[in-house]
């Protein structure tokens, strides 16, 4: 065991280009916990997580492994679980670790392969809008997480959330498909409005529509989540 893991603090690795591991990962380093690296082959996907993980080491995937408690996947949905077997084919999982991954349709099923080889699998979804900058922190400690993990350690999965400033709601494994459904929904509906509704100012005139409707947008959906969610205590 190593030091970290003894006074409850992880070291933290990422694989993969995808931006919401960094932003998790800078979320938890906030709350103590060490940034091992990043295995992350695209130059503009890493310059993006420097910016959030100042020093942040470029390493090899199975180097990011070995020396990391939690591994962050950031991989695309298209990639994630060939990606996972290539790893458990070169043998790269250390027994014990916790590997979590970021896509919303997914619950662990997906990480099986690493759990096969004593990997602990983790699906941890943040409910907002990534842009992978520092905005998301700010977004991330007003929002909820998504949290799928076998029962034994669904604690440290809804732990690790709470670290982030965020609240954990429990997906089921087989809810993760209406889930994604509903996050997807949201957010392109949301962008499909605006964007018509800013046209329409647009067309008679109306410089910057998008700030004229601003404040519009916001209360209508706050209003709109509040009949959705009527029984949360006020201040939610």
């Amino acid at each position: 065991m190593s030091a970290s893991e003894r006074d409850g603090r992880l070291g933290v690795g990422i694989v993969g280009d995808e931006p919401t591991a960094a932003v998790l990962a800078r979320g938890l380093a906030g709350a103590g916990h060490a940034i091992i690296g990043a295995a992350i082959d695209d130059d503009q996907a890493l310059e993006r997580a420097e910016a959030l993980l100042p020093g942040l080491q470029r390493l090899a995937d199975r180097q990011v492994i070995e020396r990391s408690e939690l591994v962050i996947l950031a991989e695309p949905e298209e990639r994630l679980e060939r990606r996972v077997r290539e790893l458990t084919d070169a043998g790269a999982w250390v027994p014990g670790q916790l590997v979590m991954h970021n896509l919303a349709g997914h619950g662990t099923r997906i990480l099986g392969a690493a759990l096969d080889r004593g990997a602990i699998p983790l699906a941890i979804h943040p409910a907002i809008d990534i842009t992978g900058t520092s905005l998301d922190l700010t977004r991330l400690r007003e929002g909820w997480c998504a949290v799928t993990a076998p029962r034994p350690v669904l604690p440290i999965a809804q732990a690790l959330v709470v670290e982030l400033g965020a609240e954990p709601v429990v997906i089921a494994e087989e809810d993760r498909g209406t889930y994604a459904e509903a996050i997807e929904t949201a957010t392109s509906f949301t962008r499909s409005i605006v964007k018509q509704a800013t046209a329409l100012l647009a067309g008679v005139g109306v410089e910057q529509p998008g700030f004229v409707l601003s404040s519009l947008v916001r209360s209508a959906a706050d209003n709109a989540l509040a009949d959705a969610s009527p029984e949360l205590p006020e201040g939610l």
